[in-house]
């Protein structure tokens, strides 16, 4: 029991920096295939809790010392306003895991003020799907579906 936690720690530490790395740090620390889906799901959403109540705050307080004041529409803007007006908070918590990280994931949300409570929803039901998508692929392709160094 003990091992296993020790094995998962540093699988849920990746998780929460990109989302693929914890099926395959799981994979590759030979967990097992439910604990590598809890600790994968536990990573993320560890990071979008944490970004959710205190984004706003990073957006105002940090970013705002690092970076000036700029134009207010910019081809980056709009391209995520596009995406955020085509799927909405579901479409970002889908893409979450699979093209954004859990870090921009969530700002992404915050900052298009979705209330706090639906981001975490949406999130976690994005998380555990993916997580046992990903984690079931990894694990019954196996050798074939990951890298040799990870093996």
């Amino acid at each position: 029991m003990g091992e296993e936690i020790l094995k998962a720690i540093p699988v849920f530490l990746a998780s929460m920096l990109k989302f693929i790395l914890g099926p395959m740090g799981g994979f590759a620390a030979r967990l097992h295939f439910l604990t590598t889906v809890l600790v994968t799901v536990a990573g993320m959403m560890t990071m979008v809790v944490a970004f959710t109540y205190s984004g706003e705050w990073i957006k105002t307080k940090l970013l705002s010392r690092f970076f000036k004041k700029r134009k207010r529409f910019t081809p980056n803007n709009r391209r995520f306003a596009g995406i955020w007006k085509k799927y909405g908070l579901t479409g970002i918590a889908f893409l979450t895991p699979l093209i954004l990280t859990p870090i921009g994931g969530t700002l992404l949300a915050v900052s298009s003020g979705s209330p706090k409570d639906k981001i975490i929803f949406f999130m976690f039901i994005s998380a555990a799907a993916w997580a046992v998508i990903f984690s079931a692929i990894i694990y019954f392709v196996g050798g074939e579906a990951v890298p040799d160094f990870v093996k």
